[in-house]
């Protein structure tokens, strides 16, 4: 797998979720640079791909660009997960592998997201002990 395609862009939008300012190449290499060896042209890249996406705004100042974010943490792991399954030749198979990897917090966080939004067909069951299935 492709580090810096994969895996990188998450790291990077950390970042810039973390700090919620823009931030300039250099302030995010510097601070990568405490964890691993990368490249400036690294970072500058993934950051204008994450733009190009629409995943950060970017603003001219002198010879750089400051990024911001120009999305919520939600509708990025949100943009990653539908990425990973429609790329699944058999997408059923790939949510049950998914479910079955699953926290108690995370089911309950499924079970809290599926009550709020209106999926006809489903049926969100209530924790045990908490009573009757209730069909949406």
């Amino acid at each position: 797998m492709d580090y810096v395609a994969a895996l990188f862009p998450p790291t990077v939008m950390t970042r810039v979720w973390e700090w919620n300012r823009p931030v300039t190449v250099r302030e995010v290499l510097e601070d990568l640079r405490r964890e691993r060896s990368i490249a400036y042209t690294t970072v500058m890249t993934v950051l204008d791909n994450l733009h190009q996406k629409g995943w950060v705004r970017r603003e001219q100042e002198g010879r750089a660009y400051r990024y911001e974010a120009g999305s919520t943490r939600a509708a990025y792991s949100a943009a990653l997960m539908n990425d990973a399954w429609t790329e699944s030749d058999k997408a059923a198979a790939a949510l049950v592998a998914f479910f079955g990897m699953m926290s108690a917090e995370q089911t309950e966080a499924l079970r809290d997201a599926l009550r709020v939004v209106d999926v006809p067909g489903v049926q969100v069951a209530a924790p045990e002990g908490e009573g009757e299935a209730t069909q949406r």
